[in-house]
């Protein structure tokens, strides 16, 4: 049984979570490092847990940028959790509850060695835009954004 919940950020599950997406980045790309500001409690109004009987599998938050706009962050699936639609789950409560908070769009980075985020962003109906903000320039970073006024996924 899949739950998706609301969780504060700095819950042990959502530590833990943002722990092995952190460890596994390292891996994909070499180094601990992230361009801007890595979110804070104090700037994610929305973390969800996703449960799969209980167990924690994957999570994402929203970071509100500007009046209609929020970024999508720290969205993972554990790796033996992955191909079994449960980033698809993630994301569209990341979206309703974007809509919750009157964002009329979702943008997101993520990294060359993630082609798994791409597909699964690339499928939802997200189109890839220059790179915004801290991103702009960085070689190894891809941006996307969806209207969330557009198709349902």
């Amino acid at each position: 049984m899949i739950t998706i919940e609301r969780e504060p950020f700095d819950s042990p599950a959502a530590q833990a979570l943002r722990d092995e997406q952190r460890d596994e980045l390292i891996a994909r790309y070499g180094f601990d490092s992230e361009p801007g500001v890595k979110p804070t409690a104090a700037d994610i109004p929305v973390f969800l847990v996703a449960r799969n009987h209980g167990d924690p599998i994957g999570c994402g938050a929203l970071r509100p940028i500007e009046p209609g706009l929020v970024e999508l962050k720290r969205m993972y699936v554990k790796p033996a959790e992955r191909g079994n639609g449960f980033g698809k789950l993630i994301l569209e409560a990341l979206e309703e509850e974007a809509r919750g908070l009157g964002a009329e769009r979702v943008v997101l980075e993520t990294g060359v060695a993630q082609p798994e985020s791409i597909g699964l962003y690339q499928r939802a109906g997200y189109e890839e835009i220059p790179c915004f903000g801290a991103y702009a320039g960085e070689p190894l970073s891809r941006c996307f954004e969806r209207c969330l006024t557009s198709r349902s996924l």
